[in-house]
């Protein structure tokens, strides 16, 4: 049976990874900085600290690797902190997984991730894009969604939660070319995200049509 390491399984996406994962039997390595509760029996759980993990550190065997960290400027507190997340800790297991023998890497992204882009967020978000592909993973699956909606992760701000629920209404003006924005579940993403088990080489981009089919 085939191993997959979760690098941001306590997060809104990752936490429905692990979970779909776990239902499935499949063997899961759990990458966090804190013990998780409540873990089920067949996760592997593997606590480290990022800033010294990128110089020493090194992850056990695995097919594949499921990046899911992320943060925000609110919560990092400026430019360099989330940069530091979202970046170089992800680059930083990735490399690590492929040393470790993964084949195929899945990564959560961003709708309009460009590395040209003048926005600083979409700008970090495709730079990782880039920086993954050149790895040389033998499958490389990249999603792109727009808002993420649903339970699971951390505590959401008060502006999350009502963003949230008017993130259907929103949707709504969002149509023609601008209908890759559209809010997703995370769970229904992390379904499609796990089907990536079984994916074909090569780079793959995923949007919201490819996340709602059957």
């Amino acid at each position: 049976m085939s191993t997959s390491i979760i690098a941001g399984s306590t997060g809104l996406v990752g936490n429905n990874i692990l979970n779909q994962l776990c239902e499935n039997n499949h063997n899961v390595v759990a990458v966090s900085r804190s013990p998780i509760s409540g873990l089920s029996s067949k996760v592997t759980e593997l606590v480290i600290d990022f800033e010294s993990f990128l110089t020493n550190g090194s992850l056990p065997k695995c097919d594949h690797v499921f990046l899911c960290l992320g943060t925000t400027l609110k919560i990092a507190g400026n430019k360099n902190n989330y940069r530091r997340v979202d970046f170089d800790y992800s680059l930083g297991i990735a490399k690590k997984a492929l040393e470790s023998g993964a084949k195929k890497l899945t990564l959560i992204s961003s709708g309009g991730a460009d590395s040209s882009s003048k926005n600083f967020y979409l700008r970090v978000k495709g730079e990782l894009e880039d920086a993954i592909i050149n790895l040389g993973f033998e499958s490389v699956n990249i999603f792109r969604p727009g808002f993420l909606t649903g339970a699971g992760g951390r505590k959401r701000a008060l502006s999350e939660k009502i963003l949230m629920k008017l993130a259907k209404l929103l949707d709504l003006v969002l149509v023609g070319s601008a209908k890759k924005y559209r809010s997703i579940n995370a769970e229904v993403l992390a379904k499609k995200m796990v089907s990536t088990l079984d994916s074909k080489p090569g780079i793959n981009y995923y949007y919201y049509k490819d996340f709602i089919k059957p």
